[in-house]
């Protein structure tokens, strides 16, 4: 698979039930996260806003979802029933995948981007 220049190349790449999860999970990022710029990051989609929020991708059997160490840490009482390792968790494509959650977990990294850069200013 050559390298995709846009989150729509990347979502048109793969088979008709992948990208129909694919373009839910981006609605939900894009609608927790209005603002943020969608970017091709590591060969995924990524959203930025005062540096990256998240990723997601998807694999053979599930949709990968990148919110960075803290997103999984904050989140890891929600995200006990999943695979996943320090900064990302895996959404099997055989369940619901936890939409809310994903939100959740994306306007969290909103925040912590947005004091990490007031913080910035203010040094």
């Amino acid at each position: 698979m050559k390298k995709p220049e846009s989150v729509d190349d990347y979502i048109k790449s793969f088979p008709k039930e992948s990208r129909k999860l694919l373009e839910i999970v981006r609605k939900t990022v894009k609608t927790a996260a209005p603002g943020a710029q969608e970017v091709i990051s590591y060969s995924m989609p990524g959203y930025k806003m005062n540096g990256m929020l998240v990723w997601f991708a998807a694999h053979k059997s599930h949709i990968g979802f990148y919110p960075g160490a803290s997103g999984i840490e904050t989140f890891k009482k929600e995200l006990s029933g999943y695979k996943g390792a320090k900064g990302s968790v895996q959404f099997p494509f055989n369940e619901p995948i936890p939409l809310d959650l994903i939100a959740k977990i994306v306007r969290f990294r909103v925040n912590e981007n947005f004091l990490k850069s007031e913080a910035k200013k203010r040094n």
